[in-house]
């Protein structure tokens, strides 16, 4: 099982924006020093907390600052954007990185993000499609592209100019074009499945229960049945918030009690969900009351916080739980204590994964 992180990220409101960025690029950084496998960055534009505004550009920064690890984006929300803006960005980070990325892509959870470029009310699930398919085509095609769509129209027609290169749009370094992969969040997501169907990879989100986690593989396989293929662990990424200390009460203060950061991440992030209609993502039992969706439920229940013994027991535990997969995505939250932040990461790669990997026979 190979290591990756995952960060949204989240942060307090009313943080410094100069420290929290240079923060998330030292967390990559590290990773990468640390030999985790890939590092995935969220985005969104009406957040105080999340306060990456487009994770490309986030990740420009780290292309000469990371040596081995792929550098994914976590995810691009696809509705919010032009399709052919994010397909020459796109190609252009996949050249600079020499093929060291993964384009993560979804149609975008926030609500406040979705109100400010007017598609609140639109149907985001089909405009993630056709942003995707458009993508596509551009990269499979060639000028003067003339693709139409619902939502959008890409053209150079009028415009071209073929012996100066005039209306041509960038293809990918990577070929036919990077990775993708799409975030998991519903239970028994129809998402997954049609993402098998086109040979895109998911990553389940750190904030489901691990019983809703186990219904991602199912769908996959599903997926990856239905065009002739066969599922295999290694493409099945999950994310994981994950906390590990030299000793159990450190551990317990810091990962799990009010006034850490994981609790502070859970309460924010609960909130949002809830109030966006998403609280079955915290329930085993529908008939549960929001009420008791409380940020201490939230975190004890997500959360794997212990020294490295224990923290091996609970993610062999948590792997009985969800199936096998091939990636774990360790969840970057804020570092209220950077020693400690930076040690947990450390203590992961050295210590943990390959007491993990030993016990599973990998």
């Amino acid at each position: 099982m190979k290591i990756s992180t995952f960060m949204m990220p989240i942060h307090p409101p009313g943080r410094n924006l100069v420290e929290t960025f240079k923060e998330d690029r030292e967390a990559v950084i590290l990773a990468d020093q640390l030999g985790y496998s890939e590092a995935y960055v969220g985005e969104h534009v009406t957040d105080a907390a999340e306060t990456i505004t487009n994770s490309m550009i986030f990740l420009a920064t780290l292309i000469h600052a990371t040596k081995q690890i792929k550098l994914g984006t976590g995810t691009i929300n696809l509705p919010n954007s032009h399709p052919a803006a994010i397909a020459a960005q796109a190609a252009m980070m996949d050249h600079m990185l020499e093929g060291r990325f993964i384009m993560g892509i979804s149609p975008g959870g926030l609500m406040s993000d979705a109100e400010v470029f007017g598609n609140f009310k639109s149907d985001r699930n089909a405009m993630f499609v056709e942003s995707i398919n458009t993508i596509l085509k551009i990269w499979d095609g060639e000028a003067p592209y003339n693709i139409e769509g619902d939502y959008w129209k890409i053209s150079t027609q009028n415009t071209m100019i073929p012996e100066i290169g005039q209306g041509y749009i960038m293809k990918p370094y990577q070929k036919p074009y990077p990775l993708i992969v799409g975030t998991a969040v519903a239970p028994y997501s129809k998402g997954v499945t049609e993402m098998a169907k086109r040979g895109w990879q998911p990553i389940s989100a750190n904030f489901l229960m691990p019983e809703w986690v186990a219904t991602h593989w199912p769908k996959y396989v599903e997926g990856r049945e239905a065009v002739g293929a066969v599922a295999h662990p290694d493409e099945w990424r999950v994310a994981k918030s994950i906390f590990v200390a030299d000793d159990d009460a450190t551990a317990r203060r810091y990962g799990l009690e009010d006034g850490g950061p994981y609790y502070a991440y859970f309460k924010s992030l609960s909130r949002k969900l809830v109030n966006g209609g998403r609280s079955n993502l915290f329930k085993v039992d529908p008939n549960m009351p929001d009420s008791d969706v409380t940020p201490e439920y939230v975190t004890n229940r997500l959360v794997i916080a212990g020294s490295v013994n224990s923290v091996v027991d609970q993610l062999l535990k948590f792997r009985e739980e969800v199936g096998d997969f091939g990636n774990l995505l360790y969840a970057c939250h804020d570092w209220m204590d950077p020693t400690l932040a930076k040690r947990s990461m450390e203590l992961m790669a050295t210590e943990v994964m390959p007491r993990v990997n030993a016990a599973l026979g990998k």
